[in-house]
């Protein structure tokens, strides 16, 4: 990574040669076209007079750049447009014909009000891959209901089946939804421009959030909904009746997946009780899944008797799945992502010293990196719209604070 690449700098990646114009806030888009934009994509982040929301929620040294803003725009260009006025608009228009992907999370209908639905995009540029991530898809009834991370966790299922157990339902501490549907939109858009690279042809692309989290839940939760008729429930029976769980050892915890015959056979082998081994007759794979659940309770009786250093040699010497828990702030230290270099050290140009995170994917001959960082809000005006031949007014764009380019 070059710490003193600028702004407009193009590396050979993947999708070098491709621009996204990026209507999309908050979670979802931002990491969608953040991919898109490690991959070596053009992506103009294309923000109102107030930004991005994100730009205020998680930490912050300065308003306006928050660390999660900072973690899902690298690689892009800010531009602030006010779509409701005019000229706002008239640049947006100008913009798209150069545009190879338009990509948005707004309501259907409130950019239809804007006058950037598909069917007014597609007549400026015919070959464009329109993409919009919805809440709800728009044949269904809740089509222009609001939906974010949460709600979709509730309706999709995996508050209900994560509470399972519990004395209360709960979300999972992490914006699964948001970003699972992310990567969603990045597959769809890929594949919608192999298309129009084969065929020649743009088209619209819907990626619903609710449908989508549906489906990536039921995968291994279909259960008995597999079977018509059938008066089995859904779900996966090993992970709903207390099967896998963190162990706990003399001195912490531990995950630990003996998973195979002969992982089981060791292991009770190793800990003294080879007779549970032939208890459950753990040679026969159908026997062993039906007794999964004790199996592990007696897995978790085992485990405190030795430390996690003692047990993380155990299992490498078994080849038995395992690791330590770690906590966030672990994670730089954890041997491997330091060993690959996931955590980089950068010096922001109004952040100062910071951390984040490579790209994760590996090209061989197309490399990725981190060519710029997360963007000051409109930091790009002047420079995406003059490469358009817009000449750049006050009712055009607001201005920027004076800051020095990322």
């Amino acid at each position: 990574m070059s710490d003193q690449a600028s702004p407009t700098a193009r590396c050979a990646g993947p999708l070098d040669g491709i621009r996204v114009l990026d209507l999309t806030a908050v979670v979802l888009g931002p990491l969608a076209t953040q991919v898109l934009a490690d991959y070596g994509a053009d992506v103009i982040k294309i923000e109102g007079p107030e930004g991005d929301l994100m730009r205020a929620n998680g930490v912050s040294l300065h308003e306006g750049m928050s660390s999660i803003f900072l973690a899902l725009n690298r690689n892009k260009r800010s531009i602030m447009l006010d779509l409701k006025t005019p000229e706002g608009a008239q640049a947006l228009r100008k913009l798209i014909p150069s545009a190879d992907v338009i990509v948005h999370n707004m309501r259907v209908a409130a950019i239809e009000r804007l006058g950037f639905g598909y069917e007014s995009v597609s007549k400026l540029n015919p070959r464009i891959v329109y993409c919009v991530a919805t809440g709800f898809g728009q044949e269904g009834p809740d089509r222009d209901k609001p939906a974010f991370d949460d709600i979709i966790q509730a309706a999709c299922g995996l508050v209900g089946v994560s509470s399972i157990g519990r004395e209360a339902p709960d979300y999972m501490p992490s914006l699964i939804a948001d970003k699972t549907t992310g990567l969603a939109v990045v597959n769809a858009l890929l594949a919608a421009l192999l298309y129009r690279e084969r065929h020649g042809a743009g088209q619209y692309v819907e990626v619903p959030m609710l449908e989508t989290m549906t489906a990536f839940l039921l995968a291994e939760h279909m259960g008995g909904m597999t079977f018509r008729p059938s008066d089995v429930p859904a779900g996966y029976a090993r992970l709903l009746e207390g099967g896998r769980k963190p162990a706990r050892t003399s001195d912490g915890w531990i995950s630990m997946l003996p998973y195979t015959n002969k992982h089981w056979q060791s292991f009770f082998c190793e800990a003294g009780r080879a007779d549970l081994a032939d208890k459950y007759n753990i040679n026969s794979r159908h026997e062993r899944n039906a007794n999964i659940r004790a199996l592990y309770q007696h897995m978790t009786e085992l485990t405190p008797w030795r430390t996690t250093a003692e047990w993380m040699e155990l299992c490498a010497k078994l080849d038995i799945p395992a690791t330590p828990i770690y906590m966030l702030d672990d994670l730089p230290q954890h041997p491997h992502l330091k060993s690959v270099g996931l955590f980089q050290e950068a010096d922001h140009p109004t952040e100062g010293p910071i951390r984040e995170l490579r790209p994760t994917a590996r090209f061989s001959l197309t490399p990725v990196s981190i060519r710029s960082h997360a963007p000051l809000l409109g930091q790009h005006t002047d420079e995406v719209l003059a490469e358009a031949g817009i000449v750049v007014t006050q009712a055009t764009a607001a201005p920027t604070a004076d800051a020095p380019k990322c």
